[in-house]
C-alpha cells in the first residue's frame, strides 16, 4: 500500500469520525469467514457500516479531531480492530453486537465514542444500549416543562365547570325556596 493510499484511508476515516458523532470499535478475531459474512449481512440490513481498519490508521484519524482520544490508545487500539458507524442511531451498533453475541461470543466491544464521550470495554455494552439520544432527552425535557402548564390549564378548565355547576345548583335552590 502506497503512502497516498494510506493517507486517503486516514482522511476518509477522519471525515467519518467528524461527521458521525458516534462510532464503535470492535474485535472479531477468531471468527470464521461464514461468521464474518453473517455479521456483515446483519450490519448491512440495519444500515451499519462495518470496516476492518488498522489500529494505526484509526489512531492517526482520531488525532485529527479536537477531542482527546488518547485513552483508546492503551486498551482499545490493540489487536485486530473494526469500526462500526450508523449515521442516525447511536444504539444500533450496540444492539447488533448484543444480538450477535447471543450466538457468537467472538465479537467483542473494545470501545465506543458517543457524542465525544468515551466508553471503554465490553462491560459498557448494556450502558450504551440504555443511553438516550439527544433527541430523546430533549423530548423528555419538553414533556416535563409542558406538564405543569397542562396541569394548570386543565385545573382552570375543570374548576370553571365546577364553579358553574355550583352556581347553577345554588340558583336552583334559591328558586325552589
Amino acid at each position: 500500500m502506497t503512502r497516498d493510499e494510506k493517507g486517503t484511508i486516514i482522511e476518509e476515516l477522519a471525515g467519518k469520525f467528524q461527521t458521525i458523532p458516534f462510532f464503535y470499535i470492535t474485535e472479531a478475531s477468531g471468527m470464521s469467514v461464514a461468521e464474518v459474512n453473517q455479521l456483515r449481512r446483519m450490519c448491512f440490513e440495519r444500515g451499519i457500516e462495518y470496516k476492518v481498519v488498522k489500529n494505526t490508521f484509526i489512531k492517526k484519524a482520531l488525532e485529527t479531531l479536537d477531542t482527546d482520544y488518547t485513552p483508546f490508545n492503551d486498551t482499545v487500539l490493540k489487536g485486530q480492530s473494526a469500526v462500526m458507524f450508523h449515521p442516525e442511531n447511536q444504539k444500533a451498533p450496540a444492539q447488533l453486537i448484543k444480538e450477535f453475541r447471543k450466538t457468537n461470543d467472538k465479537l467483542q466491544l473494545k470501545g465506543a465514542s458517543i457524542d465525544y464521550s468515551l466508553f471503554i470495554g465490553a462491560d459498557q455494552l448494556d450502558t450504551l444500549i440504555a443511553l438516550k439520544s439527544k433527541q430523546e432527552l430533549i423530548g423528555e425535557i419538553i414533556g416535563l416543562l409542558q406538564s405543569p402548564a397542562k396541569n394548570v390549564i386543565s385545573g382552570l378548565q375543570g374548576g370553571g365547570n365546577k364553579i358553574a355547576g355550583i352556581l347553577k345548583t345554588l340558583s336552583e335552590r334559591e328558586e325552589a325556596a
